[in-house]
C-alpha cells in the first residue's frame, strides 16, 4: 500500500512544483504581456491551432494502428484515433506521469475485446517508434539550428542528450531481441502465481506478441512515417500558433521551436503534463532566433489552450466507457443472483 501511495503522490507532488514553476515564468516574463499576447490569438487561433493538431493525431493514430499487429488491420482507423485522443488528454491533463494514457489506451483496447497481451504490445511498440522518430526529429532541429544560428551552445547539450537517448533506445531495442519481454512475462507469471493473482495470467504471450509488431518491416516503416510527418506537422502547426500570437516565422524556425521544445519536454515526462518544463524549454529555443520570452510562454500557453479543448471531451468519452463497462458488469451479476 505504501508503495501504491507513492506512486501516486509522486507525480501529484512534480505537477506542483511544475505549476509553481510555470507560475514563476508568468510573474517573472510579466503576466499582463502574455495574457496580452495569447488575447490577441483570441478564439480564432486555439480554433485554428486545434484543427492542425487535429490532423497530427489522425496521423499519430494512424502510425499506431500500423505497427499494432495484425489484428489491427480488422481495427477501423477512427478507433485508433479515439484511443490517441483519450492518450494524449491522459498525459496531458491529469496528474500522473507523461505514460498514464498508455496505460488507459491498453485498458481501452482490452474493453474491445484485444488480448492484453496484444494490446500491451502494440502500445509498447507504438511508443518505441514515437520515441525514436522524437530523436531524429530532434536531430534534425539541432541541424537546422546550427544552420540558421550556428552553435550558441544549446547544440552541444542536445546533441549529448540525444546520444544518451539513442544509447538507450538501442538498448532497449536489442535487450527486446534477446528476449527481454519474455523475461518479464515470466518473472510476472510465476509471481502471480505464488500470489495467487489470476490477473497476472493477463501477460502471457506478451513477448510473442511484442516480437511480431517488430517482425515486419513494412510495418514497422509505415509506423515510423507515419510518426515522423506528425512530428514535421508540429513545426508548422508552431508557425500558425505563432502568426496568430502576431510573430510570422519560417517553417525552418518552427521546425526547431517544435523539435527542440518537445524534447525539453520529453525530459520532463516525470512532471505532469511537462509544466514549467515546457515553457523553460520553448523560451530558451526561441531566445535563439531573437524571439522573446514572452511570445515563449504565450506559445506555450497556447498550446495548452489546445490540449484543454481537445482534451476535457476525450476524458468524458474514456468515463463514459469506462461507466458502460461498469454498468454491463453490475447487470451481469445482478443477473445471476437469486
Amino acid at each position: 500500500m505504501s508503495l501504491f501511495r507513492k506512486l501516486t503522490w509522486a507525480p501529484v507532488l512534480g505537477g506542483i512544483a511544475g505549476l509553481g514553476l510555470s507560475l514563476w515564468l508568468l510573474k517573472s516574463y510579466g503576466f499582463h504581456r502574455i495574457v496580452y499576447l495569447v488575447g490577441h490569438a483570441g478564439w480564432s487561433g486555439i480554433l485554428a491551432v486545434v484543427a492542425f493538431h487535429g490532423v497530427q493525431l489522425v496521423c499519430s493514430a494512424a502510425g499506431w494502428r500500423a505497427i499494432a499487429g495484425p489484428r489491427a488491420l480488422r481495427e477501423e482507423l477512427r478507433i485508433y484515433v479515439m484511443l490517441r485522443w483519450v492518450r494524449e488528454a491522459v498525459n496531458n491533463l491529469l496528474p500522473l506521469a507523461q505514460v498514464g494514457g498508455e496505460v488507459v489506451a491498453w485498458r481501452l483496447l482490452r474493453l474491445r475485446g484485444a488480448k492484453s497481451a496484444n494490446a500491451i504490445a502494440g502500445t509498447v511498440a507504438d511508443l518505441t517508434l514515437e520515441m525514436a522518430t522524437q530523436i531524429l526529429f530532434t536531430l534534425m532541429g539541432v541541424v537546422l539550428l546550427l544552420l540558421s544560428v550556428g552553435d550558441g551552445g544549446m547544440a552541444t547539450g542536445v546533441v549529448a542528450g540525444l546520444l544518451v537517448a539513442g544509447a538507450l533506445m538501442a538498448g532497449f531495442f536489442a535487450a527486446v531481441r534477446l528476449g527481454l519481454a519474455e523475461t518479464i512475462e515470466r518473472g510476472l507469471l510465476r509471481v502471480g502465481r505464488w500470489m495467487g493473482w489470476s490477473t497476472a495470467t493477463h501477460v502471457e504471450g506478451l513477448n510473442l506478441a511484442l516480437m511480431s509488431c517488430y517482425r515486419h518491416p513494412g510495418r514497422v516503416a509505415r509506423s515510423a512515417l507515419w510518426h515522423m510527418l506528425s512530428w514535421l506537422l508540429g513545426g508548422v502547426e508552431v508557425c500558425v500558433a505563432l502568426h496568430f500570437l502576431g510573430s510570422d516565422v519560417s517553417i525552418r524556425t518552427g521546425l526547431v521551436v517544435e523539435s527542440l521544445g518537445q524534447a525539453a519536454k520529453a525530459l520532463g515526462f516525470a512532471v505532469p503534463g511537462a509544466l514549467g518544463v515546457q515553457e523553460g524549454g520553448y523560451i530558451i529555443v526561441c531566445a535563439a532566433f531573437g524571439l522573446s520570452a514572452e511570445l515563449a510562454i504565450a506559445l506555450s500557453l497556447l498550446k495548452r489552450l489546445r490540449e484543454a479543448v481537445l482534451g476535457i471531451p476525450a476524458l468524458v468519452v474514456w468515463q463514459h466507457c469506462e461507466a458502460r463497462v461498469r454498468a454491463s458488469s453490475q447487470h451481469s451479476i445482478s443477473g445471476i443472483v437469486p
